[in-house]
């Protein structure tokens, strides 16, 4: 029994994916495929920038999931997905996560989440957002700093790890009071607006019209979402927690728990950056996290 694990937005690197395509057939068939559906070469500002291009959402959204979905296919190729594992990834990650779990296909995954990385910065424009992770207190000290400052959970992502999202001004009150009450760290992050909160409300109706046109499966193996932190079930739970999940908090620490009491100690996490293995040793310190994004990885998991 497996979680299958896949990174979200934030973890883009210049050069994320250039060794699994110049490596293997399969990779190179999943940059080629994005690349052609997007209409310019995502190829090359995964593997050379500039940084400034690969950081846009509009750009890093499907650069993430290309090169998660890299991955998984040299993975896939070389190992058996048992039917008793489940799938899940962080906030843009569950994209990458209904790919693998058979849900919706690659080139309309990369299509989705170039316009969800679109409509996400339409709204980031119309109104000035920011967003907060606070290290080191626990929900009900950052919910009363949430109600004080008039702003939004964004992410649970592990005990001691939450961010928030709200308008610059009171994101900045946030930060204030989270000094105030011991945060170890209260840092507001490099981002172009307030994600995962209701100023991203606008960003859903636009979703929800573009996954109209947009064939959606029931999943393979379980899909743990991250509206709810359960499996979604049939295709309108899987449409519908996609669109509510760009104005929602993601509960990536109460999914992590719901693998967790279904026996899954074993994770194996796809895509650039080590992010979810860093969160899963704060929520169960015990379990093994190995990383596929390089080719060493493959072949490490292959010969263990």
């Amino acid at each position: 029994m497996v979680g299958y694990l896949f990174a979200g937005q934030g973890s883009q690197y210049i050069g994320m994916g250039k060794d699994l395509y110049d490596s293997f057939p399969q990779a190179k068939t999943v940059f080629d495929k994005a690349d052609q559906v997007l209409g310019f070469s995502l190829s090359k500002l995964c593997f050379e920038g500039p940084k400034e291009e690969l950081t846009k959402t509009n750009n890093c959204q499907p650069a993430i999931v290309t090169t998660s979905i890299a991955a998984w296919e040299v993975f896939k190729s070389a190992n058996k997905i048992e039917s008793d594992s489940f799938a899940a990834g962080l906030s843009l990650g569950e994209y990458s996560a209904l790919v693998a779990a058979g849900s919706i296909k690659f080139e309309d995954a990369v299509h989705l989440v170039r316009r969800r990385g679109e409509f996400m910065e339409e709204e980031a424009e119309k109104k000035s957002g920011k967003m907060l992770s606070v290290i080191g207190l626990d929900y009900a000290q950052v919910k009363q700093i949430c109600e004080e400052a008039s702003v939004e959970i964004a992410n649970l992502n592990c005990p001691g790890q939450i961010v928030v999202s709200g308008g610059a001004e009171n994101i900045t009150k946030a930060q204030t009071l989270a000094k105030a009450k011991g945060a170890k760290l209260a840092l507001i992050l490099d981002v172009s607006g307030a994600f995962h909160s209701s100023f991203m409300n606008g960003a859903s109706v636009k979703l929800a019209k573009e996954l109209e046109k947009i064939k959606i499966n029931i999943t393979h193996i379980p899909l743990i979402s991250n509206v709810t932190a359960k499996p979604a079930l049939s295709v309108e739970e899987i449409k519908n927690n996609l669109i509510k999940q760009v104005a929602s908090s993601v509960l990536w620490e109460d999914s992590m728990n719901f693998m967790l009491s279904r026996g899954v100690r074993n994770f194996i996490e796809f895509g650039p950056g080590k992010v979810l293995k860093g969160l899963m040793r704060r929520i169960d310190p015990e379990s093994s996290v190995k990383t596929i994004e390089k080719k060493e990885d493959i072949e490490t998991v292959a010969s263990s």
